[in-house]
């Protein structure tokens, strides 16, 4: 009998949900999105994930197991009482989301479904450690660079995720002038930036266009949030002796030598011989990336 996890990604601006086997493979037709934005409520949010819990588990088939569910969500998350309180979402504040994944889930099955809840970022290390570019590393980094910064920690192949689940949170470290890591090198931050240079494009594909087309206040910005995320890589790396990170997100594709900029300032500015050694790589998953990751935290 296959078994399949239900998997849940919950971000800023939607939710997914999917059934994924033992192998790390998506269900075909099980897969469904549901919006989520800055206006989303507990209700809303609540429905939401009804409609894409009930549309993955018909496509359960007969002779399946489904061993549970995992959920990744944008936090700060509180996994000690299963909640989030993400920033993006301010009027879902403290919404109990693995209490809801398991209530819809167990009201299809007439069960109860064992839920677990995770950080997305964490789930996305996870998976990464389990199919992706971190394979078989001892310790390893997963992170994101897009709209936001954000990534987890696998140690031994098992997702480490902190005391209330927010371990990983690089997009919140202080860096130059008191910035945030996020404030510096995400994609609308470096769009900003270069704006306020004298740029007069508005987003982070504008940038790489115009980067590649030889636009020196374009190439600067990527060049900053290269940097940027560097040097914080460092900082972790030095922190917690990491031997590779992965880097995923739209704006990490930003220009073909972002990866490359970024293990140069990773290099350059860690102290230690053994923080030194800790290689930069480019995820090795796609858009099912967080699914994969959230089913982890059940499969795993």
């Amino acid at each position: 009998m296959t078994g399949y996890a239900l998997a849940v990604d919950v971000g800023g601006t939607k939710m997914e949900a999917a059934l994924v086997a033992e192998d790390g493979m998506l269900l075909d037709g099980s897969r469904s999105r549901q919006a989520t934005g800055r206006e989303a409520t507990v209700a809303s949010l609540n429905a939401a994930v009804v409609a894409i819990v009930e549309h993955a588990l018909a496509a359960l088939p007969a002779d399946a197991d489904l061993v549970g569910a995992g959920v990744g969500s944008a936090g700060p998350i509180d996994r000690t009482v299963g909640a989030i309180m993400p920033v993006n979402m301010p009027l879902a504040r403290g919404f109990g989301l693995e209490a809801a994944v398991r209530a819809a889930a167990s009201a299809v099955l007439g069960r109860d479904v064992p839920t677990i809840l995770g950080h997305d970022g964490g789930a996305l290390a996870l998976a990464e450690s389990w199919l992706g570019a971190t394979q078989g590393a001892g310790a390893s980094l997963s992170i994101v660079v897009s709209t936001g910064v954000g990534g987890g920690f696998v140690a031994d192949g098992a997702y480490i995720p902190g005391a209330t689940g927010n371990a990983g949170h690089l997009g919140q470290v202080r860096r130059e002038g008191g910035l945030t890591l996020e404030e510096i090198a995400s994609g609308p931050a470096s769009a900003a930036w270069a704006q306020q240079q004298g740029w007069t494009g508005a987003t982070g594909e504008d940038l790489a266009r115009d980067a590649a087309a030889g636009d020196a206040i374009a190439r600067a910005a990527i060049e900053r949030s290269a940097r940027a995320v560097g040097e914080a890589l460092a900082d972790a790396a030095t922190l917690v002796d990491l031997d590779v990170v992965a880097i995923g997100g739209g704006f990490s594709r930003v220009s073909a030598d972002y990866i490359e900029l970024v293990q140069q300032a990773l290099t350059a500015s860690a102290v230690h011989e053994y923080s030194r050694r800790t290689r930069v790589v480019r995820s090795g998953l796609g858009d099912e990336g967080p699914l994969i990751g959230a089913a982890a935290l059940v499969l795993r």
